[in-house]
């Protein structure tokens, strides 16, 4: 590779490659005419993307008629050593590198010339911020391009009030006072404001989330009330992420997709797209990682948060409303999830968050700004003018400053290195000291006095005339959001499909945890040790025996009514948020989840009759074994719909294990095993308790073919009825339960 008269260049390889041709090179006698080296780019001009690549190096080469210098680009090889003994009397070599510029060059009687220089520019910008650093992809498809519903979001002299129930008095406490604001598809719009100030509760008022009290003020999406038919077109991402941490994020993507997509999208279509949803917000490398929880490892908390937000954006919404989709973010995952939800709204979506302190550059991303301080409205208008706003009223900063941190301060009253207005200071002057702090300055209640009464003088007004002007959209737009009739993604039968799949991927791992088969299988060990063998041919050991079936029938009745007294109170958050999205009706929900849990609630009680049957020396056949399985079954089933129902209508973990506790001993005590004549007046209790009924089978299933046992033996068609009826009034009662508790699922 070597040529007379002239410089090689260094041929794009990897490290020890590198090397060999850099000494080769040096080897050769330097000329001041010669040719550049072959396979290298020609050209200065170093786009930002490409300068960030690895491993992608050139030469440069010094020509007498052409002026093509390339030069070398960043790589893994960038810290090479070179050896000085290799190198030519005479000729200095030395590498020099700019981070500013991004590339780097080796010298040997060779500049760069000023104009090339000015080609190169700096990759020091947001752009370069948001590549996705966990994903590992520099480009990406834009957020659902495709078209979408325009809606504006119009909103007047929004108030909202809760009741505050006292020791001795209720009291209607103020959460917001007369909010009026708008947002057009293409915007997104800011929520800010301290701790309790009301965040939270207007963007909920916004998205229809809220239904106890009747808020005050006008809402209208273009031009429009509130309707059963928006629910399918907003999206809503909550501030706690709410997900199950035993799916994938493939699984919670496609499951959602499924249960939401319009019916006319086939199985295939509605599985792209949430295929899409995955590349566009960059969780490839997490597609097939469990999302985790607090016990259970999974993805980080951007990715969590990145999944909630596809939840919402995988039915293409027109509207998006999002609380504090940053929080718990670091800086840089921050501004990339705010720069997301810039690219949602170029779609053409309306999109509306509550933040709660955003860096600088956050606070640029914003198109509008809504800032609230007790409820009040203290600036609505562009983010852009607000600084320009408080600095008229007199407030400014007197230090440089975040200006989220300076509006915040604002809000909280809190003037400190901010300009006092002069009004204000002259009403200090004017008032007693009462008003006054100790530094002098006016008291946070004084400062949201006069910030509230200068946004109505000078702003409010104008606002308000704005929001009169009509919309620039057609009378058809406008009856689409009148449609007041529910859209479902898909049939009830399919809603069943979908939400048993997914119960028994998600709850597998709880049912079949080796704490939970360890639990069973060592009480069954222990159980056929202490009646190894035992015998019925004796009064005694059939007493034995009986004792044993009683203890079956109560802990087969015990086990599972704890275990699903937490269903429906664990799930209340999740079942919250996807019955206000429409996702699934209720009793497909209900049907779903309690049949999802029989397969896997199943398998641990075949394992322990296994065990317990044959070591205790229990009736050796078949017909009695099954039988025996199948009394166990019912009576599981049975004691199951009891904690359904307890948990359905307390809601209450700590109640409802309370009661449950005092309902089991109450079942127990009067199972017939250790009081045999119980008073008439509290007899009845008996004939609903699944503990009796369950005990009185397994006698007659297990002694029926012994004569003078005393006994009155039948078929126990009576029994068998009674735990049928509880299996399904347990279950109805629970069901009632759901659909009378509010869920927030909108008007």
């Amino acid at each position: 590779m070597e040529k007379a008269n002239s410089t090689t260049g260094l041929i794009r390889a990897k490290s020890d490659q590198l090397l060999e041709t850099v000494a080769a090179a040096m080897k050769s006698p330097a000329s001041s005419e010669g040719t550049t080296g072959g396979g290298g780019e020609s050209g200065g001009t170093l786009s930002r993307k490409s300068s960030r690549r690895l491993g992608t190096m050139s030469s440069p080469g010094h020509g007498g008629a052409s002026r093509n210098n390339t030069h070398i680009r960043k790589s893994r090889s960038a810290q090479m050593k070179f050896d000085i003994d290799e190198v030519s009397s005479g000729a200095a070599l030395s590498r020099a590198s700019s981070a500013s510029l991004g590339f780097s060059f080796s010298f040997t009687g060779f500049t760069v010339p000023p104009e090339d220089i000015a080609d190169f520019k700096p990759f020091s910008d947001d752009e370069d911020i948001l590549e996705d650093l966990e994903a590992g992809n520099a480009t990406r498809k834009k957020i659902h391009t495709e078209p979408t519903l325009p809606i504006y979001l119009k909103f007047t002299g929004v108030t909202y009030k809760v009741v505050v129930k006292g020791m001795r008095a209720t009291v209607e406490k103020d959460i917001l006072n007369g909010i009026t604001g708008c947002v057009t598809p293409g915007e997104v719009l800011a929520l800010m404001g301290p701790s309790g100030s009301g965040k939270t509760t207007l963007l909920s008022l916004l998205g229809g989330r809220l239904n106890q009290s009747t808020p005050g003020g006008l809402i209208s999406y273009n031009d429009q009330p509130y309707s059963k038919f928006l629910k399918s077109r907003i999206g809503f991402v909550t501030q706690d992420d709410v997900l199950f941490p035993h799916l994938t994020v493939r699984e919670t993507l496609t499951y959602a997709a499924l249960l939401r997509l319009p019916k006319k999208l086939s199985k295939q279509q509605k599985e792209e797209r949430a295929a899409d949803v995955i590349y566009e917000l960059g969780l490839e490398r997490c597609q097939d990682t469990m999302i985790g929880g607090s016990f259970v490892r999974g993805v980080s908390g951007g990715e969590r948060k990145r999944v909630c937000i596809g939840n919402e954006i995988i039915i293409n919404p027109s509207l998006l409303f999002l609380d504090e989709p940053t929080s718990g973010l670091d800086s840089t995952t921050a501004l990339k999830t705010v720069q997301m939800l810039q690219d949602i709204a170029e779609a053409g979506k309306t999109v509306v968050t509550t933040i709660h302190q955003p860096s600088s550059r956050l606070f640029h991303k914003f198109d509008k700004l809504i800032l609230l301080g007790k409820g009040s409205l203290l600036y609505f208008g562009k983010a852009s003018e607000a600084m320009v706003y408080f600095s008229s009223i007199g407030c400014s900063p007197l230090i440089a400053m975040n200006p989220a941190e300076f509006l915040l301060d604002l809000a909280n009253g809190n003037i400190n290195d901010i300009s006092v207005p002069s009004e204000l200071e002259d009403k200090v002057q004017m008032e007693n000291s009462e008003t006054e702090t100790r530094n002098g300055k006016p008291s946070p209640a004084v400062v949201h006095e006069y910030l509230v009464e200068a946004y109505e003088t000078r702003v409010a007004e104008k606002e308000k005339k704005k929001l009169m002007v009509p919309l620039p959209i057609g009378e058809e737009l406008k009856e689409k959001v009148c449609y007041s009739q529910r859209e479902w993604g898909a049939s009830w039968c399919q809603q069943y499909s979908i939400l048993f799949r997914r119960g028994l991927k998600e709850r597998r791992h709880d049912y079949l945890s080796w704490l939970r088969v360890t639990q069973v299988l060592s009480t069954a060990i222990i159980l056929g040790l202490l009646w190894w063998h035992s015998d019925d041919a004796t009064p005694t050991g059939l007493h034995d025996q009986a004792g044993l079936l009683f203890f079956i029938a109560v802990f087969w009745g015990f086990f599972p009514v704890f275990t699903a007294i937490f269903t429906f109170p664990q799930e209340r958050a999740m079942l919250s948020k996807e019955r206000a999205a429409d996702m699934y009706r209720l009793s497909a929900y209900f049907l779903a989840r309690t049949t999802s849990d029989l397969p896997l609630d199943l398998i641990l009680p075949v394992l322990f009759l296994l065990v317990v049957y044959f070591m205790a020396g229990l009736r050796l056949s078949v017909a009695s074994f099954l039988l025996t399985m199948v009394t166990v079954f019912l009576c599981i089933v049975a004691a199951q719909g009891l904690g359904l129902a307890i948990g359905a209508t307390l809601m209450d973990l700590k109640k409802a294990t309370t009661l449950a506790s005092v309902t089991v001993m109450t079942f127990m005590l009067a199972g017939g095993f250790f009081v045999k004549n119980v008073p008439v007046f509290i007899s009845w209790i008996r004939y609903i308790s699944f503990n009796y009924h369950t005990y009185k089978l397994l006698l007659k299933v297990q002694y029926s073919h012994i004569p003078h046992t005393g006994l009155m033996f039948d078929r126990g068609l009576k029994e068998v009825t009674a735990l049928v009826a509880m299996v399904f009034g347990y279950r109805i009662l629970a069901y009632l339960s759901l659909r009378r508790m509010k869920l927030h699922s909108g008007p």
